[in-house]
């Protein structure tokens, strides 16, 4: 069975003389690192770009809700005020509107119960 610390890969790890250090040795048949790792720093900067981009529009929304949630919170306020007032006014006009409609239905009523009794002779 291989030793965990000795690599078959372009990396290998040698015994070092303290437990505590371990020492890599590069082959230089596969020397690409550093390609890769500049590879990786480029793409390492784009998700950092997109991340603050992503940021930006959070920020963005959060202060769109934030100024939505206001306005419903005033319009909210208008309404309840405006509630307020037409109770009042209703309470003292009396309840002259309720007789109204009900006296309106009632004489619908015998129109249509009329025009019924002289449609069947």
């Amino acid at each position: 069975m291989a030793n965990p610390l000795h690599g078959s890969g372009p990396l290998r790890s040698r015994n070092a003389s303290s437990s505590d250090e371990i020492q890599l040795r590069i082959d230089p048949v596969h020397g690409d690192l550093d390609e890769e790792i500049d590879g990786l720093h480029s793409r390492v900067r784009l998700l950092k770009g997109v991340a603050q981009e992503i940021n930006a529009e959070a920020k963005f929304q959060n202060d769109f809700l934030s100024q939505l949630q206001m306005t419903l919170i005033k319009a909210q306020a208008g309404v309840k005020h405006n509630m307020r007032r037409m109770n009042k006014s209703i309470i003292l006009q009396g309840s002259n509107h309720v007789v109204h409609v009900v006296l309106f239905a009632l004489f619908c009523f015998f129109v249509v119960y009329v025009l019924s009794k002289f449609s069947r002779r």
